[in-house]
């Protein structure tokens, strides 16, 4: 009798033990059932499905209950259709591909990930692996020794992010400092690098999300929601360029965007009235500082309620913005979500009648405070939410408007706390904020894309977003939010943008500048020196503060900018080239050394992490403005001095001095950049000739050169004009391969124009060439401001020049003969 009392109690002490348990593991697994790609398993305590989503991705989805239907606002790609080699033991089970193995442990339940010969890539770590706490639910992997992470999209701090962790929850961080988590935007994925390997992980999830890089522990990286199935992508690729490139095939990849974009932009907070923009546009042509684009702040609202024009300010809008067009420029506005709530408002009235807000749980409207008051927030997660605002954005695109710059997207309104308990759509499946809130910027800017597109036709948009998630680079461009004039936020900047580019999203920009307080002459000068070599480059200035156009920290810093944005204009050819390659490959034009240099250790180096790419040609040192001094690493290979020619070797570090005059531009041995004559907008067409710069090297490079309208979608449908460029200097040769597409280029002639090769003769097409001895000059010298009147001496570059016909057949250039 006592020992089955005992027993009894026992037993009903180990089960209040488990219920009471804070900590649930998968456990054991106790059923697989294999199908193809995808394998379905089934645990103690959960259910999980791993997908052989490609070659190179595998699908890891879990949780507590029998998974839910299937969705994403991230992804886009559906499974290749492929045979992976599918086996299982009393063990494991085994998936095999051409580029990985994933090995799913049955006793418990872990999932490690080799590589074709038995490298450890990734790995579940022992004991932990994935578990739940309440709702929150987290997997743990085995840090190794010496693990990196970069990438994790908008997010400040260090290019390596170990040591570091994260939270995701899209946050109106207005002024934030240069270690603030979080801010603006979403993009949970990030790449892991070790012992020479590199591999990508993508947690798509939109709750509340933490990723932990060791910080306050030795012992693993993780990655937790606060609800939802832990569902991620793992990726594997020998280069991170290939990682970048697999994300983007899951996400989906930019648009060609408007040629006009991607020329200077101005703005400030705010431009008004009518006068005041027209006046700066006219100055900016005046002081011949080429630009493309002005853009309108709040102010241009009636009490900055959206989809109106103040009639005092703007009482001609179309008209204005015809005046603009003339003058070259496209007009930008901000647009907000929020809606006042107050009677007769056209657009407060119609949502209310079209019942496109978003609600509490008892179906009362959520109504929150921002700009204009109390407002409600349309649900742009709902197809109805989505259309009625598309028809809103005819407003502005009849007026002429060319461009929507989505703001206070996270959402923000003021107190920064929404109540979880609003409800939205989520097409068609309620959910709660805490889910919704993550994608709010993303499906907003959807909508602005899909409402720009359609009111006109054919015509590209021009979105810009303060806020998104995961595949945000489908509609829009981001840039960096509410920074400071301050030379930690312009270096902080740099980082941001590049951790952008490794997420996936290569159409990123900063306010040059910055947003907040007051910045000194030489901080501007350095900024846009920097902007230049921006993929969205923008000038952006708070209110409150002193003006931030390029001529109002006076006629030195005016030269400066000049220089620089005339050296962008130049270079329109490289950078519309380097945008079309983002939208075939994902890899983007602002690229840190770590993407191509990945196992390097200098290129983690903080005094080097800010160093970057600018396409795969030019090698940009940005420093702070103050700085007279300053240690630059060169990575592998040659690289040629931008102004002069001057040759360093690569895997080094040299002591630069430093002056307010020019930016630290290096070029890479053997790159080919295409370049025009300069124009004061895009809408003025350049002369003739296309200078295609080439620089001897040793390695063979092949550019890709694009064109097309720059404005249109008839690029989809072969209205373009591409071809390859390759450099072999095994074979002295340089060779245009045919070109493709039914556009004709719009240069009739390509002027040669080399770095490095001395005096030579050379061929085109078996015949000798003239060749001309020459200069060339990136930048103009500033002049010496004092009472002599004297300029700074000419910088340039001794160049061999050779004039060839262009034409879409094979132009073969061969040197030395």
């Amino acid at each position: 009798m006592m020992k089955g009392t005992i027993t009894l109690c026992c037993c009903l002490l180990l089960s209040i033990a488990a219920m009471a348990q804070p900590v649930k593991t998968p456990g054991k697994v106790t059923a697989v059932n294999i199908k193809g790609q995808e394998v379905s398993i089934r645990t103690q305590n959960a259910f999980a499905v791993i997908t052989a989503y490609s070659p190179s991705v595998i699908r890891v989805r879990m949780d507590k209950q029998p998974l839910a239907k299937d969705f994403s606002y991230a992804v886009t790609a559906q499974p290749q259709a492929f045979a992976p080699q599918v086996t299982q033991n009393g063990e494991e089970v085994r998936i095999a591909t051409d580029s990985l193995v994933a090995r799913i442990g049955k006793n418990p339940f872990s999932v490690t990930f080799y590589t074709k010969d038995g490298k450890v890539i990734n790995a579940d770590e022992p004991g932990l692996g994935t578990s739940w706490i309440g709702e929150e639910v987290t997997t743990y992997k085995t840090m190794q020794e010496g693990e990196r992470f970069i990438g994790l999209g908008e997010k400040t701090g260090n290019l390596d992010r170990k040591g570091s962790s994260y939270t995701n929850w899209n946050t109106d961080a207005y002024g934030y400092t240069v270690t603030q988590d979080p801010i603006y935007s979403t993009i949970p994925f990030y790449i892991g690098v070790h012992h020479g390997l590199s591999y990508g992980i993508f947690f798509d999830n939109t709750f509340r999300s933490d990723f932990n890089f060791g910080a306050s522990n030795d012992r693993f990286s993780s990655f937790s929601a606060n609800g939802g199935e832990m569902n991620y992508y793992f990726i594997y690729h020998p280069q991170v360029a290939g990682i970048v490139s697999a994300y983007t095939q899951l996400t989906g990849r930019m648009k060609m965007p408007p040629l006009w974009s991607l020329g200077y932009q101005q703005n400030r907070y705010s431009y008004y009235p009518e006068a005041e923009v027209l006046r700066v546009a006219q100055t900016l042509r005046e002081k011949q500082v080429p630009a493309d684009g002005i853009t309108l702040d709040i102010h241009y609202m009636d009490a900055y309620k959206l989809f109106t024009w103040n009639k005092q300010r703007f009482p001609d809008p179309t008209g204005m913005n015809a005046q603009l067009q003339k003058l070259g420029f496209r007009t930008t506005v901000i647009v907000d979500p929020g809606i006042k709530v107050e009677k007769g408002y056209h657009a407060y009235e119609s949502g209310l009648k079209d019942d496109i807000f978003i609600k509490y749980s008892d179906g009362k409207n959520y109504t929150g405070q921002v700009w204009p008051g109390w407002c409600h927030f349309p649900d742009f997660t709902s197809a109805k939410g989505r259309s009625w605002w598309k028809q809103q954005v005819k407003l502005f695109t009849n007026a002429g408007v060319s461009g929507l710059w989505n703001d206070m997207n996270e959402i923000a309104t003021w107190g920064q706390r929404m109540p979880d308990n609003v409800l939205f759509d989520f097409e068609g499946n309620p959910v709660t904020h805490q889910q919704a809130h993550n994608v709010y910027g993303l499906a907003m800017v959807r909508a602005s894309y899909e409402g720009a597109k359609e009111a006109v036709p054919n015509q590209r948009p021009f979105i810009l977003t303060r806020a998104g998630y995961a595949g945000l680079q489908r509609y829009s461009a981001i840039w960096t939010g509410d920074n400071r004039a301050e030379d930690d936020h312009m270096l902080l900047g740099v980082r941001l943008m590049n951790s952008l580019g490794l997420s996936g999203v290569p159409f990123t920009g900063m306010d040059v500048g910055g947003f907040t307080g007051n910045g000194s002459p030489a901080l501007y000068a350095r900024w846009i020196q920097i902007g230049a070599f921006t993929p969205y480059c923008r000038s952006h200035t708070g209110i409150n503060t002193k003006s931030a156009e390029p001529w109002a920290f006076g006629e030195e810093v005016l030269e400066i900018s000049r220089n620089y944005i005339n050296l962008r204009y130049k270079l329109l050819p490289y950078i519309y080239s380097c945008f079309y390659d983002a939208t075939q490959t994902g890899l983007p034009l602002m690229r840190t050394l770590a993407l191509a240099n990945t196992h390097d250790p200098k290129v983690y180096d903080t005094r080097f992490q800010n160093e970057y790419q600018f396409g795969p040609a030019f090698l940009i040192a940005p420093f702070e403005s103050k700085q007279a001094y300053a240690p630059v690493y060169f990575p592998e290979g040659d690289w040629y001095n931008l102004y002069d020619d001057g040759k360093e070797n690569g895997g080094r570090e040299k002591m630069l001095t430093l002056g307010m005059h020019t930016l630290p531009v290096y070029v890479k041995e053997s790159s080919i950049i295409p370049m025009q004559s300069l124009v004061q907008s895009t809408r003025e067409k350049p002369s003739d000739t296309l200078f295609l710069h080439v620089y001897k090297g040793n390695i063979g490079n092949d550019f890709r050169y694009y064109e097309d309208d720059g404005e249109t979608f008839d690029y989809e449908k072969d209205g373009f004009f591409q071809r390859n460029i390759s450099y072999r200097p095994q074979e002295n040769s340089l060779t245009l391969e045919q070109a493709s597409g039914k556009l004709r280029s719009k240069f009739k002639h390509i002027q040669l124009v080399l770095h490095g090769f001395g005096q030579q003769q050379i061929s085109v097409d078996g015949k000798p060439a003239d060749v001309e001895q020459g200069n060339t000059a990136f930048i103009q010298p500033v002049s010496r401001f004092d009472p002599q009147g004297e300029s700074n001496p000419a910088v340039s570059c001794a160049v061999l020049k050779v004039l060839v016909l262009n034409s879409a057949e094979v132009i073969k250039i061969r040197f030395g003969q």
